[in-house]
C-alpha cells in the first residue's frame, strides 16, 4: 500500500488551520503520514495543532525563513512514497481525494507525479463556489504557453524530489512556480492528470489575495526569465501591469 506524506506549513492561521487538519485526518485512505511545520505562531494556531498531536506523524513549531523554507523542512522529514501539500487555508475537495491519488500511482507505476483540478471558494462559512481550475492533460506545449498545474493538487514521488531538489529559497513568494518549471519543463518528469477535484482553496488566503497575486506575477516574470522562457516572461509582465489598477495597498 502506497504511503503518502501530506505536509501543511503555517504561521498565525488560527482561523483556518483546524479545517485543513480535519480535511487531512478525515481522508478515507489509511496509509497517510501527516507532517505540520509551524513558524512559531503566536495567535493560538499552535494550541489547535497540539490538540491533534496524537494523529500527526511529525509536528514542529519554530521560526523559519518563510513558507518555502518550512516546506523544505517538511520534505526533509517525509518518509512516504509520495509527497503532497495541504496549505493551511485549503481543504481537500472530498474524503476520497488521497484515495484517487494513491490509485493512480498504483495503476501507473512508472509515473513520477500526478495532479488534478481545484475549486476556489469564498472565505466565509458558506464556502460558495467562485470558480474552478481544470488542469487538463499534461503537455510541454502548454507549459511553453504559460500553463502550470494547480500547485496544491501536485503529488510527486519522494525519489523524484530527492533527485531533483527542494524549493529554491532565492524566490520568496513564487518558489512553487520555479519548482514546477524545474521539474516539469527542465527535467521533464512523467505526470498523469486526474480528472477530478482535489482541493478547495479559499479566496483571500495566502495564494489568492489580489495584492499577493500581483507580487507573485512579478516574481513569476523573474522565474520564467531565469529558466530561459523570455516570451512567457513578457506575458506575465503584461498581466502584472494590468493588475496594478486593482491593487489596494
Amino acid at each position: 500500500m502506497i504511503r503518502i506524506t501530506i505536509i501543511t506549513v503555517c504561521f498565525n492561521r488560527k482561523a483556518t488551520i483546524e479545517k485543513a487538519i480535519q480535511s487531512v485526518l478525515e481522508q478515507n485512505y489509511q496509509n497517510i503520514e501527516y507532517i505540520i511545520i509551524d513558524g512559531n505562531s503566536t495567535d493560538g494556531t499552535k494550541e489547535i495543532i497540539e490538540s491533534y498531536k496524537d494523529r500527526i506523524f511529525k509536528y514542529i513549531s519554530e521560526p523559519d525563513k518563510g513558507m518555502y523554507d518550512a516546506i523544505n523542512k517538511g520534505l526533509q522529514l517525509a518518509t512516504g512514497d509520495v509527497i503532497g501539500l495541504m496549505h493551511s487555508d485549503d481543504e481537500f475537495y472530498d474524503k476520497k481525494a488521497i484515495q484517487r491519488i494513491a490509485a493512480r500511482f498504483a495503476r501507473e507505476p512508472n509515473i513520477d507525479g500526478v495532479y488534478g483540478d481545484g475549486v476556489y471558494v469564498s472565505n466565509d462559512e458558506h464556502e460558495s463556489l467562485i470558480r474552478d481550475r481544470i488542469g487538463g492533460i499534461f503537455s510541454l506545449k502548454k507549459i511553453r504557453s504559460g500553463w502550470l498545474p494547480l500547485h496544491p493538487t501536485v503529488y510527486l514521488k519522494k525519489a523524484v524530489i530527492d533527485k531533483n531538489g527542494l524549493y529554491n529559497l532565492d524566490f520568496k513568494i513564487a518558489s512553487d512556480t520555479e519548482f514546477l518549471l524545474r521539474y516539469l519543463y527542465k527535467y521533464k518528469i512523467r505526470m498523469s492528470y486526474i480528472d477530478a477535484y482535489i482541493v478547495k482553496m479559499r479566496m483571500g488566503g495566502m495564494s489568492t489575495s489580489l495584492k499577493r497575486a500581483f507580487e507573485v506575477l512579478h516574481e513569476d516574470y523573474k522565474i520564467y526569465k531565469f529558466h530561459g522562457l523570455a516570451a512567457i516572461a513578457v506575458v506575465f509582465l503584461k498581466k502584472t501591469i494590468a493588475l496594478r489598477q486593482y491593487i489596494v495597498h
